[in-house]
């Protein structure tokens, strides 16, 4: 045995012991957040037994009820509500899953934590099937044969004793988990790696024990890669230690066994940094709703068949974030909807429709993978002459009405759609019973124009989020929701796959909805689970008559203006994006309003004169150059006049932005503004990459240098070593960038 690392904890919020079971829960539940080489984990079955003893694993062990409440208000070491403890936090013993298609569907909602928003996320039977009693008996089998061949084992599982020992052995939780490796072109072959992972509440102690099956397919343990974690207290002091059973026999294999010197430093580090971390996510764990397995493998493969395209990317976006987000996305859709098939019974595949599809490269994917669909947006990209005509990609403004409905479509799709976000659940809803909906929300809407917030307490991306699930909610849908791996801040997906009532109450429950809808004009929409507020007393309901039975609000007429055609809006007010997207990134504003914005801002900064030597300070020839001070943004804007800053204000972004745009003169740091030292900027230019020098010498001379034209002492840089050109006479043709070669 041997203790590869071992680290200090401090704990000036009394997190710990609790906080150690939660960065444990982790490493058991999400290793891949420390171990990149992962994919994650199937948690396949759980169980509590006694503690195995050397003197009687002939038998099968059996504590009693007063064992199991010993080991779970041991002083000192008990695990905190919800975190992983003894026993699990609800639900039945896991792996009792039975059989056919409904065990099946029950087996996938267990391991994926169906319990409805909130409900903790339970370990259970994987993909392949383990019952836990078969989980019981692998241990005793272990137990047995460690006993009998290595007792050593046994003893490094108990761990040294915490206190008085009680007579009749102690309880343990044992998981079974399936490590499952990412696949990649170095390891397309990888499979998962079983493990027993064995917590010992009492003694603060989580060994992991890897598992190989013999001929007769009996499990046993592989004693070369045996670890454990340990928490232990000296004093008032914390400490978590990491050690090997058999350091000698320790076999790495880069992938899911890593050196011991990193479990003893980067595992080490992350779980004494997890421990006293008193922030919880508020969110699910990533492809909660899928077989990690099964998406990992769709995810390598469509990753190798389109990576091209990252090469021919005719958009000004970046290739390498959009690409492969798509990638992940069709990945994720591809599985679900293939585990939906074998849980109806199903063998056609999905039709879908993107609703403000993009680029298309999802509906790409998505039709050559085989599902039939089209998607559909208010601006028609470059890139979508490049996937020939079986994308069907289609041009047109998306307006919610009895118009824009798709009774023949499985699922509808909206991956970023804005506006449409909120409306998707209602027009999957309403398009055919058997409809559902995938939408990824990002920007925040409401059914007419941007989200108000209303509840400080939580973020304003969490808020959005329950007001899309609400929504669904509202619609009738059981919403499910699940994180995806993509690189993207906004990543939590919103699905509905099934409806809360029967189709025999369509009507009813489409007069809910209109309720609903129309209650958002008043801000009167009710909490998640609750029946939707009435209408506003301003708001009248119209239309009864109306062919589809969908009633429309007559805002119009209600505020007495015009009445909105009821076949045209379900909610009046609302509005498509525009087809040509307006730049407000301050880049359209007038060349001359730009620069006397930046002439005046940069004389407010010469005004708070700071001296600056060039040359050296003992040289007669050296001269001071005024860097200027520095002001915050705030006090920038109390100089310019109303009619600047109203101009600014309807740009994105504002002062800053066209601040940051002209950073030949300025530098925004932290809110403050400053003048650019061009001198810094060749210091840190020599530490820069070769392909990005490159870059920097072919604009080398291709604008007049600002400061050399408006600076009252001129350039702080000789001329030979400025990158802009010191009068016209130096001026250079910018040089033309090569365009790429589109090929697929």
């Amino acid at each position: 045995m041997a203790e590869v690392g071992r680290a200090a904890v401090r704990d000036p919020g009394a997190l710990l012991p609790g906080g150690f079971w939660a960065a444990v829960a982790v490493w058991l539940e999400r290793p891949q957040v420390a171990n990149k080489r992962l994919c994650g984990v199937r948690l396949e079955a759980r169980r509590s037994v006694a503690e195995p003893r050397a003197e009687d694993c002939g038998q099968r062990p059996n504590a009693g009820r007063e064992q199991e409440e010993r080991a779970a208000a041991a002083p000192g070491l008990r695990p905190p509500d919800g975190a992983l403890g003894p026993r699990p936090s609800s639900g039945p013993d896991l792996g009792t899953a039975g059989r056919g298609p409904e065990g099946a569907r029950r087996r996938r909602g267990e391991e994926r934590g169906d319990g409805g928003p909130g409900q903790p996320r339970e370990p259970a039977v994987g993909d392949a099937g383990f019952p836990a009693s078969d989980l019981e008996s692998a241990w005793d089998a272990c137990s047995r044969s460690q006993a009998g061949g290595g007792p050593e084992v046994l003893a490094f599982l108990a761990g040294p004793p915490v206190g008085p020992q009680p007579g009749a052995p102690r309880q343990l939780d044992l998981v079974l988990r399936s490590v499952i490796p990412k696949t990649g072109p170095r390891c397309p072959l990888a499979v998962p790696r079983r493990e027993m992972v064995v917590r010992d509440v009492l003694n603060g102690t989580v060994t992991f024990l890897p598992l190989e099956e013999d001929d007769r397919g009996n499990l046993k343990v592989e004693t070369s890669n045996v670890y454990q974690i340990r928490l232990s207290q000296s004093r008032e002091e914390w400490f978590i230690s990491i050690l090997i059973f058999c350091p000698e026999r320790w076999h790495s294999d880069g992938i899911v066994y890593p050196r011991p010197s990193w479990l003893g430093e980067e595992l080490l580090a992350r779980l004494a940094r997890w421990s006293v971390d008193s922030k919880k996510s508020e969110f699910k764990s990533t492809l909660s709703l899928i077989s990690i397995i099964k998406y990992s493998k769709t995810y390598q493969m469509l990753k190798e068949k389109y990576k091209d395209m990252v090469k021919v990317w005719p958009e000004v976006t970046d290739p390498e974030k959009f690409v492969y987000e798509d990638v992940a996305l069709a990945a994720y859709l591809l599985v679900l909807w293939e585990e939906e098939r074998e849980e109806r019974g199903l063998t056609a595949k999905q039709s879908f429709v993107d609703l403000g599809c993009g680029n298309g490269l999802l509906v790409h994917i998505l039709s050559t993978e085989g599902h039939p669909g089209r998607g559909i947006d208010v601006r028609r990209r470059k890139i979508w002459d490049m996937y020939g005509p079986q994308t069907c990609l289609e041009e047109d403004a998306i307006t919610p009405n009895d118009k824009t409905l798709f009774p023949d479509v499985d699922w509808l799709i909206g991956n970023h759609s804005d506006e449409l976000t909120p409306w998707i659940p209602v027009i999957a809803a309403r398009s055919s019973y058997g409809c559902r909906f995938f939408v990824l929300p990002c920007c925040f809407f409401d059914f007419i124009g941007k989200y108000s917030r209303r509840q400080s307490r939580k973020t304003q991306y969490r808020e959005y989020l329950d007001f899309i699930t609400e929504v669904g909610l509202a619609c009738g849908f059981h919403v499910e929701e699940d994180c995806l791996r993509i690189p993207s801040t906004k990543r939590v997906c919103l699905i509905g796959k099934s409806r809360t009532y029967s189709p025999a109450r369509e009507v009813s429950m489409d007069k809910q909805r209109t309720r609903y809808i129309n209650s958002r004009r008043g801000h009167l929409a009710s909490p998640p689970g609750e029946t939707p507020a009435s209408l506003p007393p301003r708001a009248a309901v119209g239309h009864e008559g109306h062919p589809n039975g969908h009633q429309v609000l007559d805002v119009g007429a209600a505020e007495g203006g015009a009445e909105a055609p009821a076949d045209e809006l379900w909610l009046s007010g609302f509005q498509p994006r525009e087809k040509v997207e307006r730049l407000r990134n301050c880049a359209t504003l007038p060349r001359d309003f730009i620069d006397q914005v930046v002439l005046q801002v940069a004389h407010l900064l010469l005004d708070r004169e700071e001296q600056i030597s060039i040359g050296d300070a003992s040289s007669s020839s050296s001269k001071a150059w005024n860097r200027g001070g520095s002001l915050s943004l705030t006090e920038v804007a109390s100089e310019l006049d109303p009619e600047t800053l109203q101009r600014l204000k309807r740009e994105c972004g504002g002062l800053q932005t066209l601040l940051r745009n002209n950073h030949q003169v300025f530098e925004v740091l932290n809110g403050r503004v400053h003048i650019r030292d061009w001198r810094e900027e060749q210091l840190q230019r020599q530490q820069h990459p070769e392909a990005k020098r490159r870059l920097f010498s072919e604009a080398f001379k291709t604008r007049i240098c600002w400061f050399f034209s408006h600076h009252p002492d001129g350039c702080v840089l000789p001329s030979d070593s400025c990158p802009f050109a010191h009068g016209p006479a130096e001026l250079r043709p910018p040089r033309t960038p090569k365009k790429k070669k589109q090929i697929l």
